[in-house]
């Protein structure tokens, strides 16, 4: 299972980045996803997942109507489209997946735990 997150950059508040998530040696179809970002110095944090059929996806707060996650699993793609960027946004971001589909889901907190799989990240800074 390899996970490779790529798209990542320098941007100024307010833009706009689609970041991918390029996935191989495994179903895409059959397992969870999820965004994760590491900011310097502070926790992993879970920023949103997406169930196997798209009947779940789950956005943090402080992303909620900025951040859109979706899945082409014709083409073993994960994205992460992100709005209206703000310096806080700034972040490695990895992309991960588990086959545990439930995982994504409200009674497992949909980010809580560690997803089995996580590819590299890629760095969004997100300043003027």
């Amino acid at each position: 299972v390899q996970l490779q997150a790529s798209g990542g950059g320098l941007v100024q508040p307010g833009d706009s980045l689609r970041l991918s998530c390029a996935a191989s040696g495994f179903n895409l179809d059959l397992y969870a996803i999820a965004w994760f970002r590491q900011a310097p110095g502070k926790e992993r944090e879970g920023v949103s997942c997406i169930s196997i059929s798209d009947s779940i996806t789950y956005y943090v707060d402080s992303v909620k109507g900025r951040f859109t996650i979706a899945r082409d699993n014709a083409k073993d793609m994960v994205y992460l489209q992100m709005n209206s960027l703000k310096p806080e946004d700034t972040a490695v971001y990895f992309c991960a997946a588990d086959p545990r589909t439930y995982l994504c889901s409200s009674d497992y907190g949909y980010v809580v735990y560690e997803y089995d799989y996580r590819g590299q990240g890629t760095l969004v800074t997100v300043s003027s």
